[in-house]
Protein backbone atom coordinates (compact mmCIF):
# COMPACT_ATOMS: atom_id res chain seq x y z
CA UNK A 1 0.00 0.00 0.00
CA UNK A 2 2.91 2.39 0.73
CA UNK A 3 4.24 1.86 -2.79
CA UNK A 4 0.78 2.42 -4.25
CA UNK A 5 0.39 5.62 -2.24
CA UNK A 6 3.79 6.89 -3.34
CA UNK A 7 3.02 6.06 -6.96
CA UNK A 8 -0.33 7.87 -6.74
CA UNK A 9 1.35 10.92 -5.19
CA UNK A 10 3.85 11.12 -8.07
CA UNK A 11 1.10 10.78 -10.67
CA UNK A 12 -0.87 13.59 -9.02
CA UNK A 13 2.17 15.82 -8.56
CA UNK A 14 3.31 15.52 -12.17
CA UNK A 15 -0.14 15.85 -13.74
CA UNK A 16 -0.36 18.50 -16.44
CA UNK A 17 -3.82 19.37 -15.10
CA UNK A 18 -4.75 21.61 -12.17
CA UNK A 19 -6.09 18.87 -9.92
CA UNK A 20 -6.67 18.68 -6.15
CA UNK A 21 -7.85 16.04 -3.68
CA UNK A 22 -10.42 17.20 -1.12
CA UNK A 23 -11.67 15.55 2.05
CA UNK A 24 -15.31 15.59 3.17
CA UNK A 25 -14.84 19.08 4.66
CA UNK A 26 -13.38 20.58 1.46
CA UNK A 27 -9.87 20.67 2.89
CA UNK A 28 -7.03 20.14 0.40
CA UNK A 29 -5.47 16.72 0.98
CA UNK A 30 -3.09 16.97 -1.97
CA UNK A 31 -2.63 19.06 -5.11
CA UNK A 32 -0.69 18.85 -8.35
CA UNK A 33 2.23 21.21 -8.94
CA UNK A 34 0.26 22.98 -11.67
CA UNK A 35 -2.66 23.55 -9.29
CA UNK A 36 -0.38 25.04 -6.65
CA UNK A 37 1.20 27.34 -9.24
CA UNK A 38 -2.03 28.49 -10.88
CA UNK A 39 -4.57 28.70 -8.02
CA UNK A 40 -4.04 31.53 -5.54
CA UNK A 41 -4.52 30.63 -1.89
CA UNK A 42 -4.30 26.87 -2.45
CA UNK A 43 -2.64 25.29 0.61
CA UNK A 44 -2.64 21.62 1.59
CA UNK A 45 -4.49 21.10 4.86
CA UNK A 46 -6.54 24.29 4.38
CA UNK A 47 -9.99 24.86 2.92
CA UNK A 48 -10.21 25.10 -0.86
CA UNK A 49 -10.40 28.81 -1.84
CA UNK A 50 -13.99 30.03 -2.03
CA UNK A 51 -15.80 29.92 -5.35
CA UNK A 52 -13.72 27.20 -7.00
CA UNK A 53 -16.27 24.40 -6.57
CA UNK A 54 -19.26 26.57 -7.50
CA UNK A 55 -17.66 27.95 -10.65
CA UNK A 56 -18.00 31.53 -9.41
CA UNK A 57 -14.22 32.08 -9.61
CA UNK A 58 -14.16 31.60 -13.38
CA UNK A 59 -13.20 27.95 -12.99
CA UNK A 60 -15.08 24.96 -14.41
CA UNK A 61 -14.65 22.10 -11.89
CA UNK A 62 -14.89 18.41 -12.76
CA UNK A 63 -15.55 16.48 -9.53
CA UNK A 64 -14.86 12.75 -9.14
CA UNK A 65 -15.97 11.35 -5.73
CA UNK A 66 -14.47 8.15 -4.32
CA UNK A 67 -13.89 6.28 -1.03
CA UNK A 68 -10.43 5.88 0.50
CA UNK A 69 -10.31 3.39 3.39
CA UNK A 70 -13.80 4.41 4.46
CA UNK A 71 -13.14 8.12 4.02
CA UNK A 72 -15.06 10.14 1.46
CA UNK A 73 -12.77 12.14 -0.82
CA UNK A 74 -13.09 13.96 -4.12
CA UNK A 75 -10.74 14.44 -7.02
CA UNK A 76 -11.34 17.91 -8.51
CA UNK A 77 -10.02 19.05 -11.90
CA UNK A 78 -9.95 22.85 -12.16
CA UNK A 79 -10.15 24.28 -15.67
CA UNK A 80 -10.63 27.97 -16.37
CA UNK A 81 -13.10 29.20 -18.96
CA UNK A 82 -10.23 30.82 -20.88
CA UNK A 83 -8.43 27.47 -21.00
CA UNK A 84 -11.51 25.86 -22.50
CA UNK A 85 -11.85 28.65 -25.07
CA UNK A 86 -8.17 28.37 -26.00
CA UNK A 87 -8.49 24.60 -26.32
CA UNK A 88 -11.56 24.92 -28.52
CA UNK A 89 -9.76 27.45 -30.73
CA UNK A 90 -6.75 25.13 -30.98
CA UNK A 91 -8.95 22.12 -31.76
CA UNK A 92 -10.84 24.00 -34.47
CA UNK A 93 -7.64 25.26 -36.04
CA UNK A 94 -6.05 21.80 -35.94
CA UNK A 95 -9.11 20.22 -37.57
CA UNK A 96 -9.05 22.82 -40.33
CA UNK A 97 -5.34 22.28 -40.91
CA UNK A 98 -5.73 18.51 -41.14
CA UNK A 99 -8.60 18.91 -43.60
CA UNK A 100 -6.51 21.26 -45.72
CA UNK A 101 -3.51 18.91 -45.72
CA UNK A 102 -5.68 15.96 -46.79
CA UNK A 103 -7.25 17.81 -49.71
CA UNK A 104 -4.05 17.97 -51.79
CA UNK A 105 -3.22 14.24 -51.94
CA UNK A 106 -6.92 13.39 -52.30
CA UNK A 107 -7.24 15.78 -55.26
CA UNK A 108 -4.15 14.25 -56.89
CA UNK A 109 -5.50 10.76 -56.27
CA UNK A 110 -8.84 11.57 -57.90
CA UNK A 111 -7.06 13.14 -60.87
CA UNK A 112 -4.94 10.02 -61.34
CA UNK A 113 -7.99 7.77 -61.20
CA UNK A 114 -9.80 9.94 -63.75
CA UNK A 115 -6.76 9.85 -66.05
CA UNK A 116 -6.54 6.04 -65.78
CA UNK A 117 -9.94 5.77 -67.48
CA UNK A 118 -8.73 7.59 -70.59
CA UNK A 119 -7.64 5.54 -73.64
CA UNK A 120 -3.93 5.14 -74.27
CA UNK A 121 -2.81 5.91 -70.70
CA UNK A 122 -0.21 3.84 -68.86
CA UNK A 123 -2.53 2.40 -66.22
CA UNK A 124 0.20 0.60 -64.26
CA UNK A 125 2.21 3.80 -63.85
CA UNK A 126 -0.89 5.71 -62.78
CA UNK A 127 -1.73 3.00 -60.24
CA UNK A 128 1.80 3.28 -58.77
CA UNK A 129 1.42 7.04 -58.49
CA UNK A 130 -2.03 6.62 -56.93
CA UNK A 131 -0.57 4.17 -54.42
CA UNK A 132 2.02 6.81 -53.45
CA UNK A 133 -0.77 9.31 -52.80
CA UNK A 134 -2.61 6.80 -50.60
CA UNK A 135 0.63 6.21 -48.67
CA UNK A 136 0.96 9.97 -48.18
CA UNK A 137 -2.57 10.11 -46.76
CA UNK A 138 -1.89 7.13 -44.47
CA UNK A 139 1.32 8.74 -43.18
CA UNK A 140 -0.48 11.98 -42.44
CA UNK A 141 -3.29 10.22 -40.55
CA UNK A 142 -0.81 8.10 -38.56
CA UNK A 143 1.18 11.16 -37.51
CA UNK A 144 -1.92 13.16 -36.61
CA UNK A 145 -3.11 10.32 -34.37
CA UNK A 146 0.35 9.89 -32.82
CA UNK A 147 0.62 13.62 -32.09
CA UNK A 148 -2.87 13.59 -30.57
CA UNK A 149 -1.86 10.73 -28.26
CA UNK A 150 1.27 12.61 -27.21
CA UNK A 151 -0.72 15.73 -26.38
CA UNK A 152 -3.32 13.78 -24.42
CA UNK A 153 -0.64 11.97 -22.41
CA UNK A 154 -1.72 8.57 -23.76
CA UNK A 155 1.86 7.88 -24.89
CA UNK A 156 4.38 7.44 -22.07
CA UNK A 157 7.65 9.13 -23.01
CA UNK A 158 9.92 8.75 -19.98
CA UNK A 159 11.40 5.55 -18.62
CA UNK A 160 14.38 4.45 -16.54
CA UNK A 161 17.72 5.53 -18.02
CA UNK A 162 18.95 3.23 -20.80
CA UNK A 163 21.96 3.35 -23.19
CA UNK A 164 20.96 5.17 -26.35
CA UNK A 165 23.75 4.38 -28.83
CA UNK A 166 22.15 1.10 -30.03
CA UNK A 167 18.84 2.89 -30.71
CA UNK A 168 20.58 5.65 -32.69
CA UNK A 169 22.65 3.15 -34.70
CA UNK A 170 19.60 1.09 -35.61
CA UNK A 171 17.43 4.08 -36.54
CA UNK A 172 20.01 5.71 -38.82
CA UNK A 173 20.82 2.34 -40.43
CA UNK A 174 17.14 1.99 -41.39
CA UNK A 175 17.31 5.36 -43.18
CA UNK A 176 20.68 4.82 -44.90
CA UNK A 177 19.28 3.71 -48.27
CA UNK A 178 16.71 6.50 -48.40
CA UNK A 179 19.36 9.08 -47.48
CA UNK A 180 21.66 7.78 -50.23
CA UNK A 181 18.89 8.22 -52.81
CA UNK A 182 18.54 11.85 -51.71
CA UNK A 183 22.29 12.43 -51.75
CA UNK A 184 22.49 13.03 -47.99
CA UNK A 185 25.22 11.45 -45.84
CA UNK A 186 24.29 10.34 -42.30
CA UNK A 187 26.82 10.51 -39.46
CA UNK A 188 26.60 9.66 -35.75
CA UNK A 189 28.72 10.93 -32.86
CA UNK A 190 27.68 9.39 -29.54
CA UNK A 191 29.59 7.87 -26.64
CA UNK A 192 28.60 4.28 -25.82
CA UNK A 193 28.12 5.14 -22.13
CA UNK A 194 25.52 7.89 -22.49
CA UNK A 195 22.10 7.00 -21.07
CA UNK A 196 18.78 8.81 -21.30
CA UNK A 197 15.49 8.45 -19.40
CA UNK A 198 13.40 8.18 -22.57
CA UNK A 199 11.64 5.09 -23.88
CA UNK A 200 13.57 3.58 -26.82
CA UNK A 201 10.42 3.78 -28.97
CA UNK A 202 10.13 7.52 -28.32
CA UNK A 203 13.84 8.14 -28.86
CA UNK A 204 13.54 6.32 -32.19
CA UNK A 205 10.65 8.63 -33.15
CA UNK A 206 12.76 11.71 -32.36
CA UNK A 207 15.83 10.53 -34.27
CA UNK A 208 13.84 9.32 -37.26
CA UNK A 209 11.97 12.60 -37.62
CA UNK A 210 15.15 14.67 -37.26
CA UNK A 211 16.97 12.59 -39.88
CA UNK A 212 13.99 12.53 -42.26
CA UNK A 213 13.78 16.30 -42.03
CA UNK A 214 17.35 16.56 -43.33
CA UNK A 215 16.83 13.87 -45.96
CA UNK A 216 13.81 15.73 -47.34
CA UNK A 217 15.02 19.29 -47.18
CA UNK A 218 18.82 19.63 -46.79
CA UNK A 219 19.49 18.94 -50.48
CA UNK A 220 21.90 16.67 -52.42
CA UNK A 221 25.46 16.68 -51.14
CA UNK A 222 24.48 17.61 -47.58
CA UNK A 223 25.90 15.89 -44.50
CA UNK A 224 23.57 15.20 -41.57
CA UNK A 225 25.29 14.71 -38.20
CA UNK A 226 23.54 13.42 -35.10
CA UNK A 227 25.68 14.14 -32.04
CA UNK A 228 25.02 13.42 -28.38
CA UNK A 229 26.92 14.79 -25.38
CA UNK A 230 26.44 14.92 -21.64
CA UNK A 231 26.94 18.30 -19.99
CA UNK A 232 28.58 18.87 -16.62
CA UNK A 233 25.23 19.18 -14.86
CA UNK A 234 24.14 15.78 -16.22
CA UNK A 235 21.85 17.12 -18.94
CA UNK A 236 22.06 15.41 -22.33
CA UNK A 237 22.13 17.37 -25.60
CA UNK A 238 21.05 15.58 -28.76
CA UNK A 239 21.93 17.81 -31.73
CA UNK A 240 20.86 17.13 -35.31
CA UNK A 241 22.71 19.34 -37.77
CA UNK A 242 23.15 19.49 -41.52
CA UNK A 243 25.15 21.73 -43.86
CA UNK A 244 22.38 21.96 -46.43
CA UNK A 245 20.28 24.80 -47.79
CA UNK A 246 18.95 25.88 -44.37
CA UNK A 247 15.94 28.12 -43.77
CA UNK A 248 15.38 31.84 -43.28
CA UNK A 249 16.24 32.93 -39.75
CA UNK A 250 12.77 34.46 -39.37
CA UNK A 251 11.26 30.99 -39.91
CA UNK A 252 13.31 29.20 -37.23
CA UNK A 253 10.83 29.77 -34.35
CA UNK A 254 8.00 28.35 -36.47
CA UNK A 255 9.66 25.08 -37.48
CA UNK A 256 8.01 23.23 -34.57
CA UNK A 257 4.48 24.38 -35.46
CA UNK A 258 2.14 21.72 -36.81
CA UNK A 259 1.96 21.74 -40.62
CA UNK A 260 4.42 24.62 -40.97
CA UNK A 261 6.82 24.25 -43.89
CA UNK A 262 9.55 26.65 -44.96
CA UNK A 263 9.19 27.98 -48.52
CA UNK A 264 11.47 25.43 -50.15
CA UNK A 265 9.70 22.57 -48.37
CA UNK A 266 6.15 23.42 -49.44
CA UNK A 267 6.35 21.18 -52.51
CA UNK A 268 7.67 18.28 -50.45
CA UNK A 269 5.68 15.15 -49.63
CA UNK A 270 6.33 15.55 -45.91
CA UNK A 271 3.40 15.86 -43.51
CA UNK A 272 4.67 19.00 -41.76
CA UNK A 273 4.33 17.23 -38.39
CA UNK A 274 7.79 15.72 -37.89
CA UNK A 275 9.38 18.51 -35.87
CA UNK A 276 6.14 19.14 -33.96
CA UNK A 277 6.30 15.50 -32.83
CA UNK A 278 9.97 15.92 -31.87
CA UNK A 279 9.08 18.92 -29.72
CA UNK A 280 6.25 17.10 -27.93
CA UNK A 281 8.35 14.04 -27.13
CA UNK A 282 11.27 16.13 -25.82
CA UNK A 283 9.11 18.47 -23.73
CA UNK A 284 7.15 15.57 -22.24
CA UNK A 285 10.50 14.13 -21.17
CA UNK A 286 11.16 17.41 -19.36
CA UNK A 287 13.46 18.82 -22.04
CA UNK A 288 13.48 21.68 -24.53
CA UNK A 289 14.17 22.13 -28.24
CA UNK A 290 15.52 24.97 -30.33
CA UNK A 291 16.43 25.54 -33.98
CA UNK A 292 19.52 27.35 -35.26
CA UNK A 293 20.74 28.19 -38.73
CA UNK A 294 20.14 30.45 -41.70
CA UNK A 295 19.53 30.30 -45.43
CA UNK A 296 22.56 28.70 -47.08
CA UNK A 297 24.15 27.78 -43.72
CA UNK A 298 22.33 24.60 -42.82
CA UNK A 299 20.05 23.80 -39.91
CA UNK A 300 20.64 22.53 -36.37
CA UNK A 301 17.93 21.19 -34.06
CA UNK A 302 19.08 20.94 -30.44
CA UNK A 303 17.16 18.71 -27.99
CA UNK A 304 18.23 19.22 -24.37
CA UNK A 305 17.12 16.54 -21.91
CA UNK A 306 17.33 17.09 -18.12
CA UNK A 307 19.64 15.02 -15.92
CA UNK A 308 18.17 11.57 -15.26
CA UNK A 309 17.64 10.23 -11.79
Amino acid sequence: MDADAARGRVLLEESRESVVVLDADDRVVAASRRARQSVAGLVEGKQLPEGLLSGEAGVVPLIVPYDMNGRRERLVYLTSGSDLAAYEELRTGFTAAVSHELRTPLARLLSLLDTATLPGEDVLELVDRARAEVEQIRELIDEVLFLSELESGARVVSLGATPIRPVLDETLAELEERAARSGVELRLECDETIELAVRPRMLRVVVRNLAENAIRYAGPGAVFTLSVERLRDGAVVLAASDDGVGVEEAELPRLFERFFRADRARASRGTGLGLAIVKHVVTQAGGAVEARGARGRGLEIRCVFPPSG
